[in-house]
């Protein structure tokens, strides 16, 4: 007799979901990287903004007199960066939530993932055709991977 059944049951369950665990991992650092980047953006603040993009700019040989990067520097503001901080951190908190769920094979994960993850579709496939290479073929094949584990996942639970 198991002393414990729930552990076997467990093992069990876990066993039969290794795809839904490396999505979920997958979720989890992308959550992490968003926070990361989210704390960045509150503490680098509109002025440290508008500096680094001003040296990038000059370095890609971009001329401040372009509307694109006057726009840009008047975009960067206290506001704004703040806006933008608060967005990343409920993209991160979202797929925080996906991972937990994925990891825990729920179906409400699947379903979040496999749609979420189907939004982006469009725009790396038309990445992929305006700037071939090997970054843009890569983002799309993983998301492409994660879409379709999640999607297998949902078909067999209709089974």
């Amino acid at each position: 007799m198991n002393a414990c059944p729930g552990i076997a049951e467990r093992a069990r369950r876990d066993a039969a979901h290794p795809e839904l665990r490396a999505v979920a991992l997958f979720e989890g650092l992308k959550g992490a990287l968003s926070l990361a980047a989210a704390t960045a953006l509150a503490f680098a603040g509109a002025e440290n903004l508008q500096h680094w993009t001003t040296m990038l700019l000059s370095r890609l040989g971009a001329s401040q007199g372009l509307a694109a990067s006057s726009w840009l520097q008047r975009a960067i503001n206290p506001d704004s960066v703040q806006l933008a901080a608060l967005a990343v951190t409920a993209y991160g908190l979202l797929r925080f939530i996906e991972a937990w769920g994925l990891w825990r094979a729920r179906a409400w994960a699947s379903w979040l993932g496999c749609v979420s993850a189907s939004l982006y579709l469009p725009f790396e496939l038309h990445a992929s055709i305006r700037h071939p290479g090997w970054l843009a073929l890569g983002v799309l094949a993983v998301n492409l991977v994660v879409v379709a584990v999640l999607a297998r996942d949902l078909v067999r639970r209709r089974r």
